[in-house]
């Protein structure tokens, strides 16, 4: 009895053992790869998926047994196929609405495997050796007919590689399960056999009448089913709350009912504004999975709730920049040992106060979200930051998280990683502003850290971005002519290359190959005229300094760059020779727009020096005016910058001219 009980144990296991598999995968979607997923059938329907896990392999070496690792896995236990033997698994915007959801860009295109084992997802952490222990099936596949992952398909036991583009369209196509245990590549069908067989189910379609809202607005959310409704009216319940926003932030029905005989119902919601500047929230709509004879088309969309009670800060973005408005918190002193000092020394003696190792602090990289929120903090609203290059704001909790770059915030260094030698150099973690490390002139990771030189920047322009020189490589976005984030760019530069022994800011296009260099020096110091230090710039060096406990003082003192890089060099430097960039004095430029000339009004000054710019940055006129006095102009149409510069100021103006 008991070798006919074991006997009988072990043919069920095996057999269950044939009757799941891997179904369908789509790796290389459109754009940044929003609709990945992956799908298993099982021979008989409503199959349990109790101990089976999903395991995503890389490609590694070409050698067998050399740097294949696992990345990713889905624990399949609580899940259980549908009536067609069908479950899949994929990003949220997969239609219809994955069993379980993952982040868009998770699944590799390419050449790698995936493997259903017997076991949990504790048994794959990630970095896991790929193994053939427990495989129940497996799939390789890549995007091109001329890689494949020989060492993963070998420990598999499998021989052939699919090419999800072998049709030319693997954005377009998914990899599918033939009846024969073979594949092909065809237009996805998540969701639903590869054939068109099995049951039709009635989709139920979540939408929305907008993506963003702001408190004490109506949220609508509409249910719309594929087909009318039969039998019995069909009730749909859902949830909102995620992370901070809670009951308490709204009012309405969680239940949609759609009557027999119709195909939609709608709930309205009342996003409530409670008066406190909470920073703005995430709602989720997640809707409980309906009787059997539905499916949910889509399921957990997020809805951006923008906090209306955000605060101001008293002064002008770098768009619209103020000036004089922040005062510098350096402490009484904090220059007066470069009094005097030129060429080298002046330079050395500026190192010795900005990275004094028994003072200056430094942090982690996972610290700099947290800085960058205020630092970078958009001075129209406390909810969002201020991203350079684009020169747009964005809100706080859009920074990146996953892989997906696309909408997301994240950390631009100035001077590039690569470049400075500091890639990756400090930890992810964020052990906030009381505790760091000695951070000397040589301890080159702490650039990788260092605030001074970090700013919110978009996801997908830090990628166009890359490591480029700037000037000569880098002017910007795309057929932008804003000039408002040049200058900031130069002093941060100008920072990095006498805080760190070993990074330099050069003239040339110095190759990316050569650590401790980055150019266009020369551009550098146009943009560091053309852009000057505003008061966005004053208040993030005034914060940055309560963490670091060290200054930019390119920031404070501008002209320094033209004693350390410039034509000064080797000049004596003075604090007084540092001129106070401001706008609170009463002068204008008129006409503005402008076209055939302009003439300065206002100034309590009988003659001024006058200096204009093109959206480039170059020089186009420099001249002493006379107070009230005509100046003649034939520029193209365009946005020019005027420096007003008098006795005891700088004044800077943007004029249009037609």
């Amino acid at each position: 009895m008991k070798k006919i009980t074991i006997f009988f144990l072990l043919f069920l296991t095996i057999s269950s053992f044939g009757q799941i598999v891997i179904n369908e995968i789509d790796a290389d979607t459109p754009g940044s790869d929003i609709l990945e997923f992956i799908e298993l059938k099982s021979a008989v329907p409503n199959f349990s998926l109790n101990g089976y896990v999903l395991v995503f392999f890389n490609g590694g070496s070409t050698s067998p047994y050399s740097g294949i690792t696992s990345y990713f896995t889905i624990d399949l236990d609580g899940y259980t196929t549908d009536i067609n033997g069908i479950i899949h698994f994929g990003n949220p915007t997969v239609s219809p609405t994955p069993a379980s959801i993952f982040p868009i860009t998770t699944i590799q295109n390419g050449p790698d495997a995936v493997a259903l084992y017997l076991g949990n997802a504790t048994d794959f952490p990630n970095n896991t050796n790929a193994t053939a222990t427990n495989l129940i099936d497996s799939l390789a596949y890549s995007n091109s007919a001329s890689t494949q992952p020989s060492a993963l398909m070998s420990i598999f036991g499998i021989t052939v590689c699919t090419n999800e583009n072998q049709t030319l369209a693997a954005a377009t196509k998914s990899i599918q399960r033939k009846t024969d245990g073979t594949y092909e590549v065809k237009t996805p069908t998540p969701g639903v056999n590869n054939d068109g067989s099995g049951v039709i189910f009635n989709y139920i379609s979540v939408t929305t009448d907008a993506t963003i809202y702001s408190e004490g607005q109506n949220l609508i959310i509409t249910c719309t089913t594929s087909q009318a409704v039969s039998n019995s009216p069909l009730v749909l319940t859902f949830s909102l709350t995620n992370g901070s926003f809670n009951a308490s932030d709204f009012l309405g029905n969680l239940t949609i009912t759609i009557p027999v005989g119709a195909s939609q119902s709608s709930s309205t919601i009342q996003l409530l504004n409670d008066g406190i500047n909470e920073g703005d929230e995430e709602l989720l709509i997640n809707f409980t999975t309906p009787n059997s004879s539905y499916l949910l088309n889509n399921n957990s969309i997020i809805i951006r709730v923008n906090d209306s009670n955000f605060s101001t800060l008293p002064f002008g973005t770098p768009l619209n920049p103020t000036y004089g408005n922040i005062s510098s918190t350096a402490p009484v002193g904090y220059y007066a040992s470069i009094e005097g000092l030129s060429g080298a020394a002046l330079k050395q003696g500026l190192q010795n106060i900005i990275a004094n190792p028994t003072l200056v602090h430094g942090h982690q990289y996972g610290d700099l979200y947290e800085i960058l929120k205020t630092a970078d903090q958009n001075p129209e609203n406390s909810n969002q930051v201020w991203l350079i290059y684009t020169e747009q704001p964005r809100s706080k909790i859009d920074y990146q998280t996953g892989n997906s770059i696309v909408g997301k915030w994240n950390r631009e260094h100035i001077y590039c990683q690569s470049r400075g030698g500091f890639a990756d150099a400090t930890s992810t973690n964020a052990p906030g502003i009381s505790v760091w490390n000695p951070a000397g002139p040589d301890i080159i990771a702490t650039g990788h850290s260092d605030a001074h030189h970090i700013r919110a920047v978009d996801g997908q322009e830090n990628s166009s971005r890359n490591n480029k020189n700037y000037g000569v490589d880098y002017n910007g976005p795309t057929g932008s002519t804003v000039n408002s984030w040049k200058g900031d760019v130069a002093r941060a530069l100008f920072y990095m290359g006498v805080r760190y022994n070993g990074l330099s800011v050069i003239n040339g296009n110095p190759a990316d190959t050569i650590i401790g260099q980055i150019g266009d020096l020369a551009t550098l110091l146009q943009w560091n005229t053309l852009d000057p230090a505003d008061d966005f710039e004053m208040n993030r060096n005034n914060y940055i300094y309560t963490w670091q406990v060290n200054r930019n003082p390119f920031i404070d003192h501008p002209e320094l760059a033209s004693y350390i890089y410039g034509s000064n060099f080797g000049q004596p430097w003075y604090s007084n020779l540092s001129n106070t960039f401001f706008s609170k004095e009463n002068v204008v430029v008129y006409p503005n727009p402008a076209k055939d000339f302009v003439t300065i009004l206002g100034s309590d000054q009988n003659s001024y020096q006058v200096e204009i710019y093109n959206a480039t940055g170059s020089l186009l006129f420099k001249n002493t005016v006379l107070n009230d006095t005509a100046i003649p102009i034939s520029f193209p149409t365009g946005v020019y910058t005027f420096k007003i510069v008098t006795s005891n100021t700088i004044l800077v103006k943007k004029v249009c001219v037609e």
